[in-house]
């Protein structure tokens, strides 16, 4: 018989934006019966504590429903494959980055100025991103998915936000396409774990390209 696993640690169009933007999943799970919510909670915490234990590489469909005591079959029903399992994941990981820079304190959240909450906001990401990127990468199985999932299409909006209170001149939603390419978490992993830079470093090119555009530290 399997030797159960350890517990599970404690929860670890732009231009005329919105101030108060909605938290963004990283999916997009349909509304959930009560005990179809329960029964996905229950996958995703024996998924969580598998992540933990064994990696994201070992995690598949199987393993997540023996550790759940489930049928394979109701994984697949709950998260369709694989990419899905991960996808759902990285949902309250993402909410809790997404509650720092909406709702959070400053300088990432409000109560600082636009320029200010911009220059701290890329770190934030690249940090949180550092701690989860096994997750982030097993998870893209199609480089065009992250561009439509709610999460990106709500920083992009924030970014965007944030630089039109900044009075950035020129096309914003351009320009936070850019500004997020610079810290994503693929790039990020090929900069810090193969080439060896110091997360300083990317923090420090942040800054700089947010300067380039005329928002001053």
């Amino acid at each position: 018989m399997t030797a159960p696993l350890p517990p599970l640690p404690g929860p670890p169009d732009i231009g005329e934006v919105r101030a108060n933007l909605p938290l963004a999943a990283v999916g997009e799970p349909e509304q959930l019966r009560a005990d179809a919510a329960r029964n996905r909670a229950l996958l995703l915490d024996a998924a969580s504590r598998l992540l933990a234990h064994c990696g994201a590489a070992k995690l598949t469909m199987e393993s997540v429903a023996a550790a759940a005591g489930v049928g394979k079959g109701t994984v697949f029903r709950r998260f369709k494959d694989r990419t899905g399992l991960l996808i759902a994941l990285l949902d309250h990981r993402e909410t809790l980055l997404q509650a720092a820079f909406l709702s959070g304190p400053p300088p990432v959240g409000p109560g600082a100025t636009a320029a200010e909450r911009l220059h701290a906001f890329g770190p934030a990401v690249m940090r949180h991103e550092l701690d989860h990127h096994e997750l982030i990468l097993a998870s893209r199985t199609d480089p065009l998915r992250g561009y439509t999932v709610p999460a990106y299409r709500l920083r992009l909006s924030h970014v965007g936000m944030l630089l039109r209170e900044a009075h950035v001149p020129g096309e914003r939603e351009l320009i936070a396409h850019t500004l997020l390419g610079s810290i994503d978490a693929t790039l990020v992993h090929h900069l810090t774990c193969e080439r060896g830079m110091p997360v300083e470093r990317l923090e420090q090119g942040w800054h700089d390209l947010v300067t380039r555009h005329g928002v001053a530290r």
